[in-house]
């Protein structure tokens, strides 16, 4: 699409390009939906398991943590030993470990499931977006092909919170994890008949040297950023983001005098390519942030069952579906730029909306700004992801669905650890608990909406309501003032879009 020496005729997909579409959506469908359903099991998890703040923080976010450490690596081993070989391996290892952490008794051991979820999850997504790139080499298709894959995050999370509603009301907060079990058993029985294995003819090396580096750059940086968010900038922090720095500065020296290095940091001199990465990421970031809070809110504050809160996402997460699909045909008519700019701006718009309703509790004042999110997702991913791949040959497409992948997972990462964490730290901040609230019940419920509602139970009436009545409102007043920080954030965003992108020109084009 955005390649000038393409060739002018590419090969059009067939049935059986589509059908392996289908498939690949399998694991797709099923990752977005384990972090919704998770999102929504937290309250069913402090009151099982009554863990910290920062536990809490870390169940959700070690599997993202992990993951994104690991995406670029896992790129590159499907780039050499083939690309469907290791989704089949990462679905195997998925499926194994989902069970495991259903019966975690604790939560040190959920927090450990979930960071080996992410090791097998890393071998899941870039495979996915790069198989899609070698299968549909037409522009138009593959830009089709890639609104589904994105298509297929939202439906994901829209199942997520249904069924996970479902399994909440009628089952313990573990089941949720086997929802990986029945999506993943069919996965290994179609991919071999319908997706086409491909790898890379010339693959370098494993660099293992690369690969610790690459974790040890990303691990101590998010650490850092989720420590700062709850704690305040103290030393260890600093630390952990420096430290992260200084390993990401010995990546990149070792990637630029390697002759095959594991990832082509080059490419991020390509403003397209950057740019689309930086819209790719704040996105995401919007939406992990969003339903993060919006998830609590509907439980906790509105008191809607699990399943209802699933159905009153369901708009917001069914738009990203629509948007996702309608800028396809937008995109050869309006420049990329415009497209991605005008996403990012619908995304500060709901923000907006939360801005200004969040401290009333005002539920359709907050989903109607979920709604106008979702259309902002939609929009810019499909097409952030489109500029990204299609700035490689197809022969790179792992490192490349690595790079956007990683982009991502550092996204929701950086949604849970800065906007997750500022909501809990205005809890921690702003709620009043009752005198005769003490011992372990006061601090669950200093730290956590989720604690002061189990610790309301053994409160007198008068008293509990005194606390939820607090709790409630501390935490509505985190959702305000993250709100009014992400709207800044989109609005930085949607101009970086337009800065970096307003070269590329429409597909009509070229």
């Amino acid at each position: 699409m955005f390649r000038t020496d393409a060739p002018p005729r590419p090969q059009q997909a067939g049935r059986r390009a589509w059908a392996g579409l289908a498939v690949l959506m399998l694991p797709v469908v099923l990752i977005a939906a384990d972090n919704t359903v998770l999102s929504f099991a937290i309250p069913e998890i402090s009151r099982a398991m009554n863990p910290s703040g920062t536990a809490v923080l870390w169940i959700v976010d070690v599997y993202s943590l992990v993951l994104a450490g690991l995406l670029v690596p896992m790129g590159s081993l499907g780039d050499r030993i083939g690309r469907r070989r290791l989704l089949m391996i990462g679905s195997t290892g998925f499926g194994v470990v989902s069970i495991l952490a259903a019966f975690a008794p604790d939560a040190g051991t959920l927090i450990a499931a979930r960071a080996i979820l992410g090791f097998f999850g890393a071998m899941l997504m870039p495979a996915t977006l790069s198989l899609i790139r070698n299968m549909f080499t037409d522009p138009t298709q593959r830009r089709t092909a890639i609104a589904v894959w994105a298509a297929g995050f939202s439906g994901g999370a829209a199942l997520g919170p249904i069924a996970g509603g479902f399994l909440l009301e009628h089952f313990w907060w573990g089941s949720v994890f086997l929802m990986a079990v029945p999506v993943l058993v069919p996965l290994l029985l179609l991919a071999p008949v319908f997706v086409p294995e491909s790898k890379d003819p010339t693959p370098g090396p494993v660099d293992v040297v690369s690969i610790l580096l690459a974790l040890l750059t990303m691990t101590p940086v998010v650490y850092g950023i989720k420590s700062a968010a709850v704690d305040g900038f103290g030393l260890l922090p600093l630390i952990a983001m420096a430290a992260g720095l200084f390993f990401g500065v010995l990546f990149v020296r070792r990637q630029l005098h390697q002759r095959t290095p594991m990832l082509q940091v080059r490419l991020f001199r390509n403003p397209v390519f950057s740019g689309a990465l930086v819209a790719n990421l704040l996105s995401i970031l919007s939406l992990v942030g969003f339903i993060f809070f919006l998830s609590q809110h509907l439980q906790l504050v509105a008191g809607m069952s699990p399943m209802d809160a699933g159905l009153a996402m369901l708009p917001g997460l069914a738009m990203t579906i629509v948007a996702g699909l309608a800028v396809v045909p937008v995109v050869r008519r309006i420049r990329p730029a415009y497209v991605v700019a005008g996403g990012l701006m619908l995304n500060a718009a709901g923000y907006a909306v939360v801005a200004l309703v969040g401290h009333t509790g005002d539920v359709v004042g907050i989903l109607a700004g979920f709604v106008l999110l979702g259309a902002g997702v939609g929009s810019a991913e499909t097409i952030s992801n489109d500029l990204i791949l299609s700035s490689v040959p197809a022969e790179k497409a792992g490192a490349a669905s690595a790079i956007s992948e990683t982009a991502y997972e550092l996204g929701a990462v950086l949604g849970t650890a800065i906007l997750g964490s500022i909501v809990t730290a205005a809890y921690q901040a702003n709620v009043v608990l009752p005198n005769a609230l003490t011992g372990p019940d006061r601090t669950a419920a200093a730290e956590t909406l989720g604690g002061a509602t189990q610790a309301a139970g053994s409160l007198p009436p008068q008293a509990a309501q005194s606390l939820l009545e607090s709790a409630k409102a501390a935490f509505d007043s985190g959702i305000t003032t993250t709100a009014g920080i992400a709207l800044v954030l989109m609005l930085a965003a949607a101009g970086i879009a337009l800065a970096t992108l307003g070269r590329t020109g429409t597909s009509a084009g070229h």
